[in-house]
């Protein structure tokens, strides 16, 4: 898909909060209607919550299987309720609480060799189990491409050297907005790093 907008951006990011605060506070979700053709087309996504800089919940849908901002909208959901790492965001936490959107290209197969440090999440498959990292996490971090796939392989639950041994390795390129660190006033703030699951 095309790149978002700055609007688009402000769009989703509204969207995810609406539904971020219907939910932690049991009001049922808004109708997904007159949106721009962008935010209809279908796309993968992971919504990032955080409190105080620290992470609070992470989910996404890789594969593209519903439109942009009803994905965007589940994924904010199921961050702050059903991320099993961290208990329910309790809506004392609302304003707190601030959303990173990471919208996703399509997956492409990739090799070791062609993977670029800063641009390219990896998704590390074999069998029924699968690893995903987003770009932002290994340049956060430092990692070279050997690392950034041993680490893929572990969020897996795979050997770190499966990557060398026959399990299939996909790319992404991700468009990364957040709120900014104070929710009252949210605005995208483009390609900010960060350190999702």
């Amino acid at each position: 898909m095309s790149p978002l907008t700055e609007d688009d951006e402000r769009t989703l990011l509204g969207v995810a909060r609406r539904a971020l605060e219907s939910a932690v506070e049991g009001r049922a979700l808004s109708e997904f209607h007159g949106f721009a053709r962008a935010l209809r087309e279908k796309a993968g996504a992971f919504v990032t919550l955080r409190r105080q800089g620290s992470l609070r919940g992470c989910i996404g849908q890789v594969e593209p299987r519903e439109p942009l901002v009803q994905t965007v909208a589940q994924c904010a959901v199921a961050a702050a309720l059903r991320d099993p790492r961290f208990p329910p965001v309790d809506p004392l936490e609302l304003a707190a609480v601030t959303i990173e959107i990471s919208v996703l290209s399509p997956l492409l197969d990739i090799l070791p060799e062609q993977i670029e440090i800063g641009r390219h999440g990896l998704l590390v498959s074999r069998g029924s189990r699968r690893g995903l990292l987003l770009p932002q996490v290994a340049e956060e971090w430092g990692w070279d491409a050997e690392r950034f796939l041993e680490e893929t392989c572990l969020k897996a639950g795979l050997a770190p050297d499966e990557w060398r041994r026959g399990a299939r390795l996909q790319a992404f390129t991700t468009q990364v907005f957040a709120e900014s660190s104070e929710p009252q006033h949210a605005s995208p703030a483009a390609n900010r790093p960060s350190r999702p699951a």
